[in-house]
């Protein structure tokens, strides 16, 4: 996919100390933006997910793990 301008607006002073460092601010802000976006992604999964991982787990606490008998540790 191709990258698009957008306008962020970010304190000047941390703007003017990345600046001085070198840093490309468009490269960190995509990072950290894309991070913010898989936690949420994660985040809203899960939510959606809670009645069947909570079942597994009353599951799984009742009638211990799946094909335990084969663990060798």
């Amino acid at each position: 996919m191709g990258r698009v301008k957008v306008n962020l607006t970010i304190d000047a002073a941390v703007s003017e100390e990345a600046r001085a460092l070198g840093l490309n601010m468009s490269r960190l802000a995509e990072e950290a933006i894309a991070a913010a976006a898989r936690a949420e992604r994660n985040r809203h999964w899960r939510e959606e997910n809670r009645a069947a991982i909570e079942a597994y787990a009353d599951e799984v606490g009742t009638a211990g793990l799946p094909l335990a008998r084969y663990r060798s540790f």
